[in-house]
Parts: C-alpha cells; structure tokens; sequence
C-alpha cells in the first residue's frame, strides 16, 4: 500500500528582512519591503518622511495640493536633513486642471536631483511623466542606467500596462524636438518600462476604485509578466500593494498573494510625524473599521468621481453628496429652493454664497483667469465652482484643527486604520501618541512574520 504522507519541509523561521523581493530592498536602499505611501497636502510630512528615512525605510512625501515653493521648501528640508543614503521620494499626483503644473513639479525634481516619484491617479502616461523617467538615461558595459525610479500606483490593470510598457514613441519623440532629452536617451527609452515598481491599490483612503486586492493583484502580477516576456526586459519590474493593510493578517495575506512590497497609508496618518492637526488623529484614532464611507471628491466634482473618507464624528460625507444631488439636478443657485440654500450657506459654509464667490474669484484671478470669464458666462459652472470651494474649505480646516467646525472635517481615510485601532487597543500604541511611522513599520513587518510562521506551522501539522 501506497504511503502518501508527506514530511514537512524543514525550514527557518521568516524574518522581517526576508519579506518580499530582495531587489526592492536593495535598489532602494532599505532595511524592508515596506512603503509608506504619500498623503496629500504635506500629511506625508517632511517629519513623516525623514523619520522613515534614517530608520532606512522609504517613504513619499505628499505634495498633493501644495504650491511649488511649498514643494521646494520640502526638498530643501529633506536634503538637510537626511544623509545620501537615506531613502526617501516625492509624489507626483496626476494633475487634470494644470498639466503645465505637472510639468512644472517633474521640472522642479529634476533641478534638485529627486531621483524617486510615487506617480499618483494617473490614468495615462504624460509627456512630464516620459520627461522624468527618460533624461539621464545611458549605458554603460551593456546595462542601461536608470537614474530616476517610479514608483506607479494602479487601480487598474489598463492603467497598469501603460506603466509597464514602454515609453510612448510619440511623447519620446515630442521632448527629442523640444530639446528636453537627447537622441541617447530617446533611443535607450526604446528597451525599458515606464516604471520599476507597480503598486496595486485596492481599497484605499481617498481616490479609490474599491478595487479588491485579491482580484487586483493575481491580475497584475500576471500582466507584469506578459508585458516582460512580450518585451523582453532585463530586469524584474516589481509589483506591491496597498489599501486595507492595517494588520499583521492583511500584510501576511498580500505577500502569500504574491506582492514583492506592501504600501500602508491610512495607519500612517495617526501618527505623532502626520503633518495633520491633532484633532483630526483624536478622531482616527476612535475609528473602527466600518467609520468610513464615499463622498465626492472636490478635485473632479462635475467627474462625479467619489473618495473614501472619514464617516464617524463628521457630517462631512452626507452634507458633499448633497451638494453633489443638487448640481446634477439644478442649472444654478438660483434654481435650489430658498430653504435649502439658506442651510447650505448656514450650516455647510458659515457664509453666504457671495462672499464663497469672492474667494473664488480670488483663487482662479491668479490660477486660471480665463475661468472666470466662463464661470460668469455659466450659472451652473459657477454653482460647480462654488461647491467645490466647500472641499477645500473642509480639508483645510481638519489639517489647522479649526475644532469650532469639527463637524465639517474632510478626513481621507480607509477602513485599515479601524483594523489597526482594533489590533493595538489595551497597548501602548492604542493612542497616537505613542505611534511612530518606522515603529509601526517594524511591529507590522516583525507580527507579519510571526502570522506567517504560525500558518506555515499549522499547515503542515
């Protein structure tokens, strides 16, 4: 008779250094597979940042709704502060209502030597993208060098091969004859992917397509491999994830699926570095893991493109998808009932329409003057214009802490950080307080391990 036991294989134990691929560790000089992931607005904090780098872990710091010379003070601190060694990188959010302020951003990077992006909500590749990752590009003994890493974070696999593609020839030949890149790196373009780390965002705080992780990334680990096979690349590009790692199970779960790093952000956001206000990490801090819902996202409001925010303690969510309802259903201000504007400028704004318009006008005068002129020419594009000051407004004040308005904190955030909450309540780290971004980092990587090792174990009883 046939003996079909099988002896289990005889092992180390895991060990938070063997976790994902050892190239990531090693071509972003890291002690971890692990990435803290930008948080628009500066919440990814040059603290937040710097912190993660001296403890030799990487991290991105947010540049998201910031001005350039916010952006270049970030550098200039960063640069001071670490050593040449350390890791760190900057966000480059994808940018529908100023591509030349894309532009401009890669052209800032570019000037101070940033050799690492996080390319955030990008749904195609763009000439500054092309720009960034193509210049500096040369060859030496066989092997192209590389000086400027990206980092793409895809909700979709369409989105992804673009990424893992080549540099599109027609935008390559676009900055040949603008004079940005020389015909060395126009040619050396031809045999390397846009990108050397696809991050699989599932669902995630704020812009998210509630993608599920273990749909996503099976998808795109095999796209990344069609894509290497069809085109022949000389190096591994890798694939990570992010959305909903807010525990050691979760972490352990992305790496069994096949991820080569994780990607954390809503966790990170409680933390003493976030460059958010107190009363915004009172308020995560509490959340479970069902306190958080979509809203509509004030950057592509007239888009109808939606967020996942913070639900538990603000009326934030319920009082952006009225404000959402009534623009799809009026033509103007003027068309919303009297009761319903009155509550509108009453509870949402604490102003009257006039004065927001006043702001308005202020803002797009030095933004965008042409706007004006269409949204006086347009009563339902200056309603739009209007409602989307009430965003704006709303995240504003939860980074200040303006806690006389709590109620109308805009407070992007995932369901992971309620999964966290639940992991650490009765320890130490139950209060931010005691939350720092490279010891959450350890804990998660260190407890990961130690869920792998008892699965592992329990597998082979």
């Amino acid at each position: 008779m046939t003996n079909w036991q099988v002896n289990p294989p005889t092992r180390s134990r895991l060990t938070p250094d063997q976790l994902g691929d050892p190239d990531f560790r090693q071509d972003h000089g890291v002690r971890l597979a692990y990435v803290a992931g930008a948080m628009a607005k500066g919440i990814a904090s040059t603290a937040f940042v710097a912190r993660m780098g001296q403890s030799k872990l990487l991290s991105f710091f947010g540049t998201g709704g910031l001005k350039l010379d916010a952006v270049e003070a970030a550098i200039h601190t960063l640069k001071a502060t670490l050593s040449a060694t350390d890791p760190f990188g900057f966000n480059l959010l994808c940018d529908l209502d100023r591509p030349t302020f894309e532009e401009a951003t890669v052209e800032l990077y570019l000037k101070h030597g940033i050799d690492r992006i996080e390319a955030s909500a990008f749904t195609q590749i763009t000439p500054s993208l092309v720009w960034y990752r193509v210049q500096g590009l040369s060859k030496q003994n066989g092997t192209i060098n590389i000086p400027h890493k990206i980092m793409a974070k895809v909700s979709r696999p369409e989105v992804a091969r673009q990424f893992l593609s080549l540099p599109p020839v027609r935008l390559v030949r676009q900055l040949l004859n603008q004079g940005r890149i020389t015909q060395e790196e126009a040619t050396l373009s031809q045999e390397i992917p846009m990108a050397d780390d696809i991050c699989a965002e599932a669902d995630s705080a704020g812009h998210t397509d509630k993608g599920v992780a273990y749909s996503l990334v099976p998808a795109i680990l095999r796209l990344r491999d069609d894509c290497a096979q069809k085109l022949g690349y000389s190096k591994r590009i890798r694939v990570g994830t992010a959305g909903g790692l807010g525990t050691p199970d979760a972490i352990a779960a992305a790496f069994i699926l096949g991820a080569d790093f994780v990607l954390t952000g809503s966790i990170n956001q409680a933390t003493v570095e976030a460059g958010t206000s107190d009363a915004v990490k009172d308020l995560l801090m509490v959340a479970g893991p069902q306190d958080t819902t979509m809203a509509p996202a004030g950057d592509m409001f007239e888009l109808g493109a939606r967020v996942q925010v913070l639900n538990k303690g603000v009326f934030f969510p319920a009082r952006a998808n009225k404000l959402y309802t009534l623009y799809r259903l009026f033509n103007s201000l003027n068309d919303i009932d009297r009761n319903t504007r009155h509550q509108i400028q009453e509870k949402f704004f604490h102003r009257s329409f006039e004065e927001v318009y006043q702001e308005v006008q202020k803002y797009y005068a030095i933004k965008d003057p042409e706007e004006l002129e269409k949204m006086e020419g347009n009563p339902k594009r200056k309603m739009a214009r209007i409602f989307r000051w009430y965003f704006a407004y709303c995240n504003r004040i939860a980074i200040q802490g303006f806690e006389q308005d709590k109620t109308n904190f805009q407070v992007s955030c995932g369901p992971a950080l309620g999964s966290f909450n639940y992991w650490v309540a009765g320890t130490s780290r139950e209060s931010w307080h005691n939350r720092h971004a490279d010891e959450l980092a350890d804990l998660l990587m260190q407890e990961t391990c130690e869920v792998l090792n008892r699965r592992f174990a329990k597998l082979f009883l």
